[in-house]
């Protein structure tokens, strides 16, 4: 199989089982007492899709965006696919072990847990580790102007989400939030 056939089938499919995935596990959630408002909705998925434009857009679409920054061969989409496939892992793990308490859009869950454990144990947004991760590797695998982009996009949404979470979450639990922001990272592992 040509790279470029790698590249449009594996990490579509990769994504699309992960989306599956996704939509699934958001069924038997808690019910929600506070949620982020529709402004600020747009403002933290607007980047997201374009996010996801930039990377499944055809190059031939993308005009000066097209532009080659890494060489497309089997070392970068496989250094890519490994990237992508661990950070939709971890992403699962994470949304899997935070159990009923998740949700697709900023909100705080009635009866919310602060969950501590697992990959909460590594970072405290692991589910923003693995998606950055996994865009990370599937922009490499891709290699162009669009996917560096793409990356950018959506460090900019999970560094607002992010923003956001930790206020609604230091409201919600107080000194046990701060006591977990002392303890565990953010985003990145073993970085404080």
């Amino acid at each position: 199989m040509s790279e470029a056939r790698l590249l449009a089938v594996f990490f579509p499919t990769c994504w699309g089982i992960w989306g599956l995935i996704w939509i699934v596990a958001s069924f038997g959630v808690k019910k929600t007492t506070r949620r982020e408002d529709p402004v600020s909705r747009f403002s933290n998925t607007a980047p997201i899709w374009i996010c996801a434009i930039l990377l499944l857009a055809p190059p031939s679409r993308l005009g000066p965006l097209s532009f080659q920054l890494v060489p497309q061969n089997l070392i970068y989409y496989g250094i890519g696919a490994v990237l992508t496939v661990a950070g939709l892992g971890f992403a699962v793990w994470a949304r899997y072990h935070l159990g009923r308490n998740w949700s697709g859009v900023i909100t705080v869950k009635e009866d919310h847990a602060l969950i501590r454990t697992g990959p909460y144990a590594i970072v405290r947004h692991p589910i923003y580790t693995g998606l950055l991760l996994a865009i990370i590797g599937s922009a490499l695998a891709r290699g162009d102007i669009a996917a560096l982009l793409a990356i950018a996009f959506m460090l900019y949404a999970v560094l607002r989400r992010v923003g956001t979470e930790e206020r609604w979450m230091s409201e919600t639990f107080g000194q046990a939030y701060v006591d977990y922001k002392a303890t565990t990272p953010a985003l990145v592992p073993f970085v404080r």
